[in-house]
């Protein structure tokens, strides 16, 4: 149960360039509801896990609301990441860069932001990208860790909740990189 509800909450969030929000504005205006059941299911799912940064409190590391869902940090420069053999798969920093058998992935900006985030998303290019699993619903296979096999079964309805809850959230600047090769070499576009 706890495993698949941690699928859940990082299918909500997404991967690097993954998923959720568009420029282009719909013909008619999300209503409050579908608003306020996207923010629900943004917050149920735990989006915020890997989609926003965290920061360092006299607590130990929160998520930094400042920067919410915007993605690993442009400015955040990492290592390579030290995989040993054996069964680990995944290494993570900071929960907005994973890296595995896949390559390295960073956590995409998912605010409204036009240059940096998913401001050029439509809500078709949305669904579309759950749906399939492309980045922007036609590119790249969305990499792990983002679950984006546990969104697919969501209600379509959902979907185009959470798809018009991100776009009610501030647009934050924030150039994610792009993922990397399991060779370390190039870029997964």
């Amino acid at each position: 149960m706890k495993t698949s509800k941690l699928a859940l909450l990082a299918a909500l969030c997404a991967t690097p360039a993954l998923v959720i929000v568009g420029a282009e504005k719909s013909k008619k205006p999300a209503n409050a509801d579908s608003v306020a059941r996207g923010k629900y299911l943004v917050a149920f799912g735990g989006c915020n896990d890997c989609h926003t940064p965290l920061k360092m409190t006299g607590s130990g590391p929160v998520p930094d609301m400042a920067r919410m869902l915007s993605g690993h940090p442009h400015d955040t420069k990492l290592p390579s990441p030290d995989l040993k053999p054996g069964p680990w798969f995944a290494v993570t920093a900071g929960m907005t860069a994973w890296a595995g058998p896949w390559g390295i992935t960073y956590a995409a900006n998912l605010t409204p932001d036009t240059n940096t985030g998913l401001g050029i998303w439509t809500e078709d290019m949305f669904l579309s990208a759950i749906r399939t699993g492309r980045h922007m619903g036609a590119g790249r296979p969305i990499l792990p860790p983002m679950p984006w096999q546990n969104l697919a079964t969501l209600h379509e309805d959902d979907l185009k909740a959470i798809y018009a809850y991100l776009r009610t959230i501030p647009a934050i600047r924030n150039e994610v990189p792009t993922p990397v090769s399991p060779d370390g070499k190039g870029t997964l576009e």
